[in-house]
C-alpha cells in the first residue's frame, strides 16, 4: 500500500512543480502576502477534485471529446495572451509593488476569479491532473486507487503550501523594483509559451 501512496505522491509532485500559469500566480500572491491561505486551499481543492475525477475515469471522456478540448484550448490561448500583455505592461511601470499583508492590492473576488481561470481554462491542467495522474490511478485495482489518490493529494498539498508560504523567503529580494520587473517579464514569457503550446491541442 505504501508503494502505491508514494507513487501517487511522486507522480503528482513531479508534474505540478513545473512553472505554469497557476504556479506563477500563487508565487506572486505569496510574495505580496495576499490571501495566500485561501489561494493555496483552493488550488489543493481543485487538484483533489480533478485528480479524483481522473482516477474515477473522467479522463477517458475528455480525451475522446475533441470539441471540448478545442474550446478549452482557444479560451486558454486568448486569456493567457491577454494576461501576458498585462504582465509586460506591469513591468514597464517604474514603481515597485508594495509588500504589505495589511493592504490588499487585489480584491478577494478577483483573486478567486483568476485562480478559477488559470485552473479550468488551462488545458494543461486537465492533461496533468485528469489524463496523466488520473490515468495512472485509473489503471490500478479498485482497492489501491484510494492510496494512490491520497498520495497524489499529499504531493499537491505539499507543493502549493511550499510555493505560497515559501515565497516569503524571497520578500527582501522583491523589495527592489527591478526584481518585480524581472518577475513580470518572466511570467509574461511563460504565459506566451504556454499559450503557444496549446495550439497543438486544437484539431480542425
Amino acid at each position: 500500500m505504501l508503494d502505491i501512496y508514494i507513487k501517487g505522491f511522486v507522480v503528482t509532485f513531479s508534474l505540478i512543480v513545473a512553472i505554469g500559469a497557476q504556479n506563477a500566480y500563487i508565487l506572486k500572491l505569496g510574495l505580496l502576502r495576499q490571501y495566500v491561505g485561501i489561494a493555496v486551499t483552493l488550488c489543493i481543492l481543485f487538484d483533489t477534485l480533478l485528480i479524483s475525477a481522473g482516477v474515477l475515469g473522467l479522463g477517458f471522456f475528455i480525451k475522446g471529446n475533441q470539441l471540448l478540448i478545442n474550446s478549452i484550448a482557444i479560451f486558454g490561448i486568448v486569456f493567457l495572451t491577454f494576461y501576458a500583455f498585462l504582465s509586460f505592461k506591469s513591468a514597464l511601470k517604474n514603481e515597485s509593488i508594495q509588500i504589505d499583508d495589511q493592504v490588499k492590492t487585489n480584491p478577494l473576488g478577483k483573486v478567486i476569479s483568476m485562480l478559477l481561470v488559470f485552473t479550468f481554462l488551462n488545458p494543461h491542467t486537465y492533461l496533468d491532473t485528469i489524463l496523466l495522474i488520473g490515468g495512472i490511478g485509473a489503471n490500478l485495482n479498485d482497492d489501491l486507487k484510494l492510496y494512490f489518490l491520497l498520495g497524489a493529494i499529499s504531493g499537491s498539498s505539499l507543493w502549493f503550501i511550499s510555493l505560497g508560504y515559501g515565497a516569503r523567503l524571497l520578500i527582501p529580494l522583491f523589495k527592489k523594483p527591478i526584481t518585480w520587473k524581472i518577475l513580470d517579464i518572466s511570467i509574461g514569457i511563460i504565459m506566451l509559451i504556454i499559450s503557444y503550446t496549446l495550439i497543438d491541442l486544437i484539431v480542425y
